[in-house]
């Protein structure tokens, strides 16, 4: 603990012991305060990348078993950044995780490069190829 979360005065005494947390008064304002909480943080890249994929059409379990976080979480984030999905029922995505050499592989082949909108994102040392096919009507 380094200031006072309400007036960043670092002077500042213990004033007890809550659930297991210690409390603090701050002199200056005697605003009383605990130590944070130290949680799991979910690094930027992973939100990110999460946000990426909501927007490219993955459901949010499809998305917690590529980057395995929560789908609660990847919810919560799309709440959190107001991020609206386009709506467009015409064309479905699919994904296949492969790494270097596979995608160079599938590159090559020129019949996967007809008829579809394609997108390639890295996940750590893998790729991941989106595809998105049209719906036969």
């Amino acid at each position: 603990m380094e200031s006072c979360p309400n007036c960043s005065s670092t002077v500042f005494t213990k004033a007890g012991v809550v659930q297991d947390r210690q409390r603090y008064k701050c002199k200056s304002c005697n605003y009383y305060f605990t130590v944070p909480k130290l949680g799991k943080q979910i690094n930027d890249y992973f939100v990110n990348k999460a946000l990426q994929l909501y927007l490219e059409g993955l459901a949010y379990r499809e998305i917690e078993r590529i980057l395995g976080v929560s789908h609660v979480s990847v919810m919560n984030w799309v709440r959190k950044y107001n991020i609206k999905r386009p709506y467009n029922s015409k064309y479905h995505p699919t994904y296949k995780i492969l790494n270097h050499t596979e995608l160079q592989k599938y590159f090559q082949n020129p019949e996967n490069l007809k008829g579809a909108g394609q997108l390639v994102t890295e996940l750590g040392d893998k790729f991941m190829l989106i595809k998105w096919d049209r719906f036969r009507d």
